[in-house]
């Protein structure tokens, strides 16, 4: 498998000269000329995720997508996760598919449970139904990605599903990642239901998560799945500047402002700023740096946990768009070529 290397958002509300916050549609057309550039500079993957939040409102992922699909030419777009708990699964496919047809093969899914439980309230759901919700809704929406004249039934729907079949169907199955923030649970789950496993990664170290490889690869080989299909991939907080302190100093700022203002918004207290600052070392999972030294970062966590897709969160706090441009840029200018370089050595001709 080809290592694979993007970004991915949950929208960044602006910040205005005066500290206050900017228009919420803004984050959502900032997200939109971030991925464009993104599939210009030669990134492999965007990812879109959901929160419903003022700070970071991208709330419809699959919106965005068809948005996306549309404005670019080869990039890898995927939603970064559903929260499929509080969601309809026949219209989060309906809605994959439509941006399938817009750009045939580059569209997946990333279906998690949501690291909140902020929608359920919002969408008039019981909390207590939180993993039932998202078996029931998985299992529906793999069936869906599956065939048509699907006959169903499961705890979330009051009717099953007779013969049915959801439209337009894609011209090939989607690629459906199970998301997780590394709950031994969802591994297993991903294993045996022989899913992908896409890990948000939020602290850590990289040989603390490696073990979390090993338990997937192994649970997935007693399932009785094919070896080499196996697949990872990993989503981290991160950000690329000139150089290393300016990367540091940059997103630091802007992290810990979006860590106390969504948290704010959730009644939560945010991490020390001192306590964050230990995770931007290479013991960390906080992927800030020179270009040099992120592409050493990511060889070093591949080497030890083998997946096979990074991406890293870079525009948070109100960063402004400019700065978060610029990091794309040199994601995909100066870090790419450096990792398929490095990859490519060990390659067998």
């Amino acid at each position: 498998m080809t290592f694979e290397l993007g970004v991915y958002s949950f929208g960044n509300t602006p910040r205005l000269p005066d500290g206050s916050r900017g228009l919420t549609a803004q984050a959502i057309r900032d997200v939109l000329e971030a991925i464009k550039l993104a599939d210009e500079v030669g990134l492999d993957f965007f990812g879109v995720g959901e929160h419903h939040m003022r700070t970071m409102p991208l709330s419809s992922p699959t919106s965005v997508l068809n948005a996306a699909a549309a404005s670019t030419r080869r990039i890898r777009l995927s939603t970064a996760v559903t929260v499929l708990s509080t969601d309809d699964p026949i219209r989060v496919f309906q809605q994959l598919a439509t941006a399938a047809a817009v750009a045939p093969g580059r569209i997946e899914a990333v279906a998690g449970r949501g690291s909140s439980t902020i929608t359920f309230p919002l969408f008039d759901y019981d909390e207590n139904d939180y993993d039932r919700l998202y078996a029931s809704k998985l299992e529906l929406l793999m069936a869906l990605n599956a065939g048509e004249n699907l006959t169903w039934t499961g705890p979330h729907r009051t009717r099953p599903l007779h013969n049915a079949t959801a439209f337009p169907r894609p011209e090939q199955p989607l690629k459906i990642w199970l998301g997780t923030g590394g709950s031994p649970e969802s591994v297993y789950r991903a294993a045996e239901l022989g899913l992908p496993m896409f890990l948000g990664i939020l602290g850590g170290t990289p040989e603390h998560w490696a073990r979390y490889g090993h338990a997937y690869r192994d649970a997935w080989t007693q399932a009785g799945h094919p070896v080499d299909h196996a697949d990872i991939a990993v989503a981290v907080h991160g950000f690329v500047a000139d150089t290393t302190a300016q990367a540091h100093a940059t997103y630091l700022e802007h992290e810990h402002r979006m860590m106390a203002d969504g948290l704010a918004e959730l009644g939560r207290l945010a991490p020390a700023r001192s306590d964050r600052a230990a995770a931007f070392g290479r013991g960390g999972m906080v992927f800030a740096g020179s270009p040099d030294e992120i592409a050493d970062r990511i060889l070093h966590l591949h080497g030890l946990l083998g997946h096979t897709r990074q991406i890293l969160q870079m525009d948070v706090g109100g960063m402004p768009q400019r700065e978060f441009l610029h990091a794309i840029e040199l994601l995909g200018t100066k870090v790419l070529p450096q990792i398929h370089a490095e990859l490519d050595k060990d390659t067998p001709a």
